[in-house]
């Protein structure tokens, strides 16, 4: 009988369930792998610079009531000449202090040929000063600028003079739309006209007002 309850208990201990830790450590927490600041875009300026700002009220009236474009034909490409010079500044105005020639604003559109404006297009000016020369060393009259986001441009600079060896007034131009190849041209005056490529003049009395509506593939 004694050994009966004896083995009765070890049958019942063997039954019993095995202790449980209802508080296990916990594993540490994943770190945060979303950044805490994100850094701003980078702008590419050579794909992206806007136009030139564009302040005096004059000026931006000059841009508000721009002519009527006519797009039913192609600007004509013309030769650059002996003096073109890369990697002009980027300005507006290429009037500097003290420099003589009646002043000239020069404005207009790029545009294709179904009228559309062409924002960010590269246009890079260059021309002689009021006695026909060019500055070969430095940038006199010279630079570059991009069309708004109505295809605008708009540049001060003065009337060119002519000189002995091309007796024709004349402005150079290097044109380049987004994506496309460089296109050159010249813009010539009423007072010698030539075919597709003669800008519209206003004389104001102290400075002339000239329009010419680039019109690209």
């Amino acid at each position: 009988m004694k050994r009966l309850l004896i083995l009765l208990i070890f049958m019942i201990a063997a039954c019993a369930p095995l202790s449980v830790d209802v508080n296990p450590t916990l594993a540490p927490p994943l770190p945060d792998s979303t950044p805490t600041s994100i850094p701003a875009v980078q702008v590419d300026p050579a794909t992206s610079a806007p136009a030139a700002e564009v302040t005096d009220e004059s000026n931006i009236d000059i841009l508000a009531n721009l002519p009527d474009p006519d797009c039913s034909a192609l600007t004509p490409a013309d030769q650059e000449g002996p003096y073109y010079t890369p990697d002009t500044p980027e300005r507006t105005s290429l009037i500097d202090e003290g420099m003589q020639g009646k002043k000239l604003i020069l404005a207009g559109y790029v545009l294709t040929a179904d009228c559309l404006p062409i924002p960010t297009a590269w246009l890079d000016f260059w021309q002689a000063d009021v006695n026909g020369e060019y500055d070969n060393e430095g940038y006199t009259l010279r630079g570059h600028q991009f069309t708004d986001n109505k295809g605008r441009y708009y540049l001060e600079t003065i009337l060119p003079g002519e000189y002995p060896q091309r007796p024709i007034e004349h402005i150079h131009v290097k044109l380049q739309i987004p994506g496309g190849e460089v296109f050159t041209t010249q813009l010539y005056f009423p007072i010698q006209p030539v075919n597709g490529l003669t800008v519209q003049l206003e004389d104001k009395g102290d400075h002339f007002v000239a329009y010419f509506n680039f019109i690209m593939k």
